[in-house]
């Protein structure tokens, strides 16, 4: 059935970044296999990689070298990891097929679209003027904008104060548990896909979103 808020189409559609709006994993696995060639150490498979690229840099050294930041040598290659991505984030990464000709739905309606990530913007901001979606996209919230980042709604408000929509009339698509609890905290209708980086694929029934797209073609429906 379509996301309608009350009996009216949204106000606004916000979706997250990574795994959500833009398949982001190739790059990622790249770079973090290179990290690990410069250590000596074999290529991990791409899809041991993927399913955590929505938990951030972070976790791409927790899963490329089974270390945490209290380690002496997470910091070196967080930074390294860090500076490999920003050099070649935009090689490969492209929209989530389908998605493209989601948003020009949106924009045939009239139905404003942003982004609201927990990507910093130095990396959010190149990847959105890349994929040539700077003059489409009605609002990008990254952390450099808010006190507090998702799971924390405030990002999500900001967005639709942004839009000056209501975010009882907005929806929030995202592929993290974090994202559809700050849609709920936001008073939003949210919408969870599972097309995305998804560790446990069955733990989506959890999260207490509105809805749940298994394909971007889902969303779409959901969407119309």
């Amino acid at each position: 059935m379509p996301v309608t808020t009350g009996d009216r189409r949204p106000a606004a559609v916000l979706f997250d970044l990574d795994g959500t709006l833009i398949d982001t994993a190739p790059d990622f696995i790249r770079c973090l296999n290179q990290l690990r060639q410069r250590h000596g150490l074999p290529p991990l498979p791409a899809a041991h990689i993927r399913r955590s690229v929505s938990n951030g840099a972070r976790a791409m050294i927790q899963v490329g070298f089974g270390i945490e930041p209290d380690h002496p040598d997470y910091q070196e290659r967080h930074t390294a990891f860090l500076d490999l991505y920003e050099a070649g984030m935009t090689q490969e990464t492209t929209l989530f097929e389908g998605m493209d000709a989601l948003l020009a739905s949106l924009e045939a309606r009239a139905i404003p679209w942003g982004i609201v990530t927990n990507k910093p913007a130095r990396f959010a901001d190149p990847l959105v003027r890349a994929l040539g979606l700077s003059e489409r996209c009605a609002t990008l919230i990254c952390p450099d904008h808010v006190r507090q980042r998702k799971p924390h709604p405030e990002p999500l408000l900001l967005a639709c104060d942004r839009l000056g929509v209501p975010a009882h009339a907005s929806v929030y698509v995202g592929d993290h548990e974090r994202d559809i609890e700050a849609g709920r905290r936001a008073g939003m209708h949210t919408v969870a896909v599972r097309y995305g980086y998804i560790e446990e694929p069955a733990a989506v029934d959890s999260w207490q979103a509105d809805f749940i797209a298994d394909t971007v073609n889902d969303l779409a429906k959901l969407l119309q």
